[in-house]
């Protein structure tokens, strides 16, 4: 939605007015609703270089970047708060980050928040609620014990208010942000089922405090991201029995054993009713596509990066007697409906501890291709094997 700022009198700029991301699962930044085919998230400098350099053989398991934007603040005369972004004539021009959009990034909350009904955010909410592509969502708690049905995914909800609470706590209401622009994959979905997934052994930069490091090595320790190199970090699943997503957050993803975590992986496959079987190929034709990307790409340690995994929970129509099964066609595994093929994205995302040779941070330089990521692809990739096998 384009709208003018009516903050200053006689002011004729114009900006879009972001909406918080409704099928965020995972992450601490907030990701915003820039167009129908488009993100936006607090910019990073390390994660905008990455995308400036991207090696041609990852672009198709990342999202397009599309540039920058500025974003402020903007209150209304009812006193909601919002964010409005104005997009750069030169956006995709070199620049330099500004030391406070930088902390605003990296500071996050470290416990779960609700969303409080001040009066910007009961006014986010209403419009959320009469949101036309918006199904109601069943959460689980740590217990996988089900709890109140809403219609909005609230993780995406809990990310915004702790971003606008720091906006509002931190900075004047003019401060301008930078954000990054990438490509909505999920817009590609009519029911978006998405996995959030925490690749590689290791989660801490090398940037890391002594402090902050010896936290991550310790979660790491005590998750699936030690013994199998991946964690689930964040998850939503159409059911379309009931008409609703089930979602799971990171606590619970911290939580599960290598058993729960195969048990993860089949609940995220399963619709309700029964296990998409037809899934398993293409995903898994995708995961050892990037495998092979991984493994060419020297120097490349993708510290604390997920890796989603993508596809519609609106189930496509019968195959009429005597046509191909997905699994017998190849290098169409994006096809749509029409194509009589699942639509799978795999994509990898959060790039902000990511070096690589050439990178500019001043930190170490590695060799060969990271060993800890490739670990966790190994590990599911043959669990989702696995689950082929037993069907």
């Amino acid at each position: 939605m384009v709208v003018q700022d009516s903050a200053d009198a006689g002011d004729s700029r114009l900006g879009v007015r972001l909406q918080p991301f409704l099928h965020q699962v995972g992450g601490h930044l907030s990701v915003m609703t820039y167009d129908e085919h488009t993100v936006c998230k607090p910019l990073i400098s390390r994660e905008h270089r990455f995308y400036e350099a991207l090696p041609p053989a990852m672009k198709r398991f990342t999202p397009q970047y599309k540039g920058t934007i500025t974003v402020h603040l903007h209150k209304d005369s009812r006193g909601c708060l919002s964010l409005v972004a104005h997009p750069l004539k030169e956006s995709r021009e070199p620049f330099k980050v500004s030391p406070e959009s930088a902390a605003v990034a990296k500071r996050h909350p470290r416990q779960h928040a609700q969303w409080a009904q001040s009066p910007a955010e009961s006014h986010s909410l209403a419009k959320l609620h009469t949101h036309p592509q918006v199904s109601s969502l069943a959460l689980e708690d740590a217990n996988g014990n089900q709890v109140e049905a809403r219609s909005f995914n609230p993780w995406g909800l809990h990310c915004h208010q702790a971003h606008l609470t720091r906006l509002c706590s931190e900075y004047p209401e003019n401060q301008r942000h930078r954000f990054l622009l990438l490509e909505n994959v999920v817009s590609r979905h009519t029911h978006p089922c998405i996995l959030d997934l925490k690749m590689g052994t290791r989660q801490h930069g090398d940037d890391a405090s002594e402090e902050k490091k010896a936290r991550h090595v310790k979660k790491c320790a005590q998750s699936t991201s030690g013994r199998l190199g991946v964690r689930v970090c964040g998850m939503q699943v159409y059911q379309t029995d009931k008409k609703y997503y089930l979602c799971k957050d990171k606590y619970y993803g911290r939580k599960l054993s290598v058993e729960g975590f195969r048990q993860t992986l089949h609940q995220f496959l399963h619709d309700g009713t029964r296990l998409r079987t037809e899934l398993l190929e293409p995903i898994l034709s995708q995961l050892q596509a990037l495998l092979s990307v991984i493994k060419s790409q020297s120097s490349y340690r993708f510290y604390s990066s997920s890796l989603l995994i993508i596809y519609d929970g609106q189930q496509l129509p019968e195959r009429p007697p005597g046509s191909r099964h997905p699994q017998e066609a190849s290098g169409e595994a994006r096809a749509g409906p029409q194509g009589g093929l699942p639509r799978v994205d795999i994509r990898m995302i959060d790039f902000a501890h990511t070096t690589y040779k050439g990178s500019k941070d001043g930190h170490t330089t590695y060799d060969g291709p990271d060993p800890g990521y490739i670990f966790g692809l190994q590990n599911l990739i043959g669990i989702l094997q696995d689950i082929q096998e037993g069907v």
